[in-house]
């Protein structure tokens, strides 16, 4: 048993101070199994949600989020091991569904909770706009960054809280469904088809996903030149690669995707194995404002494959989070920083190793361009208006960087970076885990500890923006 939370508690009754919901505290779920029915004509959703829970303080009453849009029709609780656990009422509203039990459940207690809802599912307001449950002109994709979870299925919509996940949607024909995880089944019965996909690896809620639509699947290895033909150049993917296209897309997601594969490869080798068992793209019909990221998986617009190449930093940006964010959880939003700041410096990576730019000549690029922005985002802590502002990401990669210049052996770096992804795998993160990396690191090559720290705390901790860090001997390419 488990008897606390995955970082230190918040204390009992606050509320996250980025998303502004209130925690939901004494319990951990283990495994979500979301039974969904879905008409992708009027946009209704039916579902219900089996949730296997343990407790890690002594529970008269809980609380999980769920959006406004649906409507509890049952509750069921049943307690495992001769454990009594008996609901008495419940109630759902402003986000919020509260369960209270005729006895105290003691701790360390196992015990399922089962909600039926249904609905037309609607995104949740946020400051950062509607997240979630989207409905497209042709089908509909979950997108759920920091707080969307609750606008599909009742959970513990908290970074840090990590779960395992089935999820079987049943859709109309002729529309494909496409989740996270491998896909378990499929099972065609009339006009309808049932697809089953589970996750091998706990997964925080946000990045839970559906997405429906009218696809075809690709092999990511067929957009590759290296890999086709009788006589291919290049080592097969590490993992599989599908890409998941509308009509008349694939000669332009050819183009654009051409070079998943060896992306893939790269990364592999710099940030250790890759975390799970195939990825996966989407592209929507739709045009979206940014990529979107979920585990195992990536969404992308039809706006952002045009057969140009023109997003190649962003097929390399979100395939980078499946190390740096999705693998490796955050702890809190406050780190955001970790994933973004990795994701960016994986972007500089690529083209270093695609097209000769050297990662230091990307990183002086955006260093001279924050100088002439606002020194007020404080990288520790940047707070709920500023965690998605670009000045964190373009940091965040510029963290990175520095500290490669400060170990000064890109041997040496980059095996710290596989020691913390390893370490981490499927777990959550904060600065702590990734400066015990690098302080083992700088020790290995003689680089005082106080130089480390004099780095961490002018850029992590400091407004101004520390110049532009320069390596004692010229870093070598590793890309």
């Amino acid at each position: 048993m488990t008897s606390q939370r995955l970082r230190n508690s918040p204390i009992p009754g606050t509320r996250d101070s980025y998303t502004g919901v209130d925690f939901n505290l004494g319990f951990h779920i283990r495994h979500y199994r979301l039974d969904l029915d879905y008409r992708v004509e009027p946009n209704r959703l039916a579902g219900t949600a089996t949730l296997d829970m343990v407790n890690y303080l002594p529970l008269k009453q809980l609380t999980l989020d769920l959006g406004p849009s649906l409507k509890v029709g049952r509750i069921t609780a049943t307690g495992s091991g001769g454990v009594h656990v008996g609901l008495t009422r419940w109630r759902h509203a402003r986000g919020k569904l509260l369960l209270t039990f005729d006895t105290e459940i003691p701790v360390d207690s196992e015990f399922t909770l089962s909600v039926t809802y249904a609905g037309s599912p609607r995104p949740v307001r946020s400051p950062w706009g509607t997240l979630g449950w989207e409905e497209l002109e042709n089908g509909s994709l979950v997108a759920s960054q920091p707080c969307g979870a609750p606008s599909w299925f009742p959970c513990d919509d908290t970074p840090d809280e990590k779960a395992r996940y089935d999820i079987l949607v049943s859709a109309d024909n002729p529309y494909a469904v496409i989740c996270n995880g491998e896909l378990v089944e499929r099972r065609r019965s009339g006009s309808r088809t049932s697809w089953h996909y589970r996750t091998e690896h706990a997964m925080a809620t946000y990045l839970a996903t559906v997405q429906v639509g009218q696809y075809t699947e690709f092999d990511a290895a067929d957009f590759d030149p290296r890999l086709s033909g009788p006589a291919p150049t290049a080592p097969p993917a590490p993992v599989p690669v599908s890409v998941f296209l509308p009509a008349g897309t694939a000669p332009a997601a050819r183009v654009e995707f051409a070079d998943q594969v060896e992306m893939l490869r790269l990364f592999t080798r710099l940030f250790g194995p890759y975390p799970f068992a195939r990825y996966k793209v989407v592209v929507t019909e739709d045009s979206l404002e940014i990529p979107l990221e979920a585990q195992g998986l990536s969404i992308f617009g039809s706006n952002h494959i045009d057969g140009r190449k023109e997003q190649e930093r962003l097929i390399a940006h979100e395939l980078s989070h499946q190390w740096f964010g999705n693998s490796l959880g955050l702890a809190q939003w406050n780190d955001i920083w970790l994933n973004e700041g990795f994701a960016c410096y994986a972007e500089w990576l690529w083209f270093e190793h695609s097209a000769g730019v050297p990662a230091a000549e990307s990183a002086r690029r955006h260093h001279r361009m924050l100088s002439r922005l606002p020194e007020d985002v404080l990288l520790a802590d940047p707070g709920p208006k500023l965690m998605f502002d670009d000045r964190v990401y373009k940091r965040g990669a510029l963290v990175v960087h520095a500290l490669r210049c400060l170990i000064d052996d890109d041997d040496v770096f980059f095996a710290a970076i596989r020691r913390y992804t390893t370490a981490n795998r499927h777990t959550v993160v904060e600065p702590i885990d990734l400066r015990t990396v690098m302080t083992a690191a700088c020790a290995e090559v003689g680089v005082p500890v106080v130089e480390l720290t004099a780095l961490w705390n002018s850029w992590l901790h400091e407004l101004p923006l520390p110049p532009f860090p320069e390596p004692r001997s010229g870093a070598r390419s590793a890309a």
